[in-house]
């Protein structure tokens, strides 16, 4: 794949249910942490990049809040205990009700996550995760905190069902790679597309690995990104990133799309238009100062010019 990836044309025909729904699973309502803007900023990236439908499942003491941030996106409330944690059985089966009928889910924008795998806040967290690498029917990106969940699972690839893009920056692919003894990623373009290779062929899926010149792996075939800049470096433009593949894989990757597309092909895809979208954003603005919404604007025209 090369600079000229292309998007196929719209149906001028079509509605929302053409364009699918994205369910973005994420947020955290934690006493201690909470983290409300990142699923509101993935369901967003979602609808910019044409999905029909985004659906925010979210801990119910945050989810008028997710909401309001993204108002076209509807919302779901996951169950939570006293400290504003998920209660692992009742969120799964929310999380079951509410994807089943999803085209693409997205999990991991602010999830949450605390080092001490007892503690409430962790178990509720990995026990959504896992649920959702079970769910072998709908594709997933998998991200942010719901990667780290992962690292901490014994041999979690064992056990990996669905067919997910991974999207981890360079210290969560450190965690996965450990966790699974391979090889880890340097500086250097050889070792990181070595490294993301790796991990894709281990756990049967697409990998993103993240940073300048990001590599996308499915461990047969890669494909490297040059373009991007400096200003994508800033809280919020993963969560970017996640809704761009979610969008992408809804409307192109369920199995009514023609023509459908690759897991591989809409991580490539997804990657370059977030790519273009900073660089056209440092056009327009400068070097820094961006925040992901604006990010998420940028996306229609971008996405515009790469359809065929």
């Amino acid at each position: 794949m090369t600079d000229s990836l292309k998007l196929p044309p719209r149906d001028p025909h079509g509605h929302k249910g053409t364009f699918g729904t994205v369910a973005i699973v994420g947020g955290c309502a934690d006493a201690r942490t909470r983290m409300i803007g990142a699923p509101a900023i993935a369901a967003l990236a979602a609808l910019r990049s044409g999905a029909g439908l985004a659906r925010v499942l979210c801990p119910g003491p945050i989810l008028n809040d997710v909401i309001s941030i993204t108002p076209s996106a509807t919302g779901v409330a996951l169950p939570t205990g006293a400290g504003g944690n998920v209660i692992p059985h009742e969120a799964a089966e929310v999380f079951d009700s509410h994807t089943q009928s999803a085209d693409a889910i997205v999990i991991g924008p602010g999830l949450g996550w605390n080092a001490d795998p007892l503690d409430p806040l962790a178990e509720g967290t990995r026990a959504i995760v896992l649920r959702a690498i079970l769910h072998a029917e709908v594709p997933l990106v998998v991200d942010a905190d719901a990667l780290t969940a992962l690292s901490s699972t014994p041999d979690f690839a064992r056990d990996f069902r669905a067919q997910a893009i991974l999207t981890p920056h360079p210290g969560e692919h450190k965690r996965l790679a450990t966790a699974l003894s391979l090889p880890l990623a340097g500086d250097d373009d050889a070792s990181r597309l070595s490294a993301c290779e790796s991990l894709a062929r281990r756990v049967g899926c697409i990998v993103v690995l993240k940073g300048a010149g990001t590599v996308v792996s499915d461990g047969q075939q890669s494909w490297k990104c040059n373009h991007g800049h400096a200003c994508l470096a800033t809280a919020g433009t993963g969560d970017v990133l996640s809704g761009v593949l979610g969008g992408l894989l809804a409307q192109h990757s369920k199995p009514a799309a023609r023509p459908r597309l690759s897991l591989f092909e809409v991580a490539c895809l997804g990657v370059q238009a977030h790519a273009l979208a900073g660089e056209q954003w440092a056009r327009l603005n400068g070097q820094a100062g961006l925040v992901a919404s604006e990010l998420a604007d940028m996306l229609p025209a971008v996405l515009d010019r790469m359809r065929t």
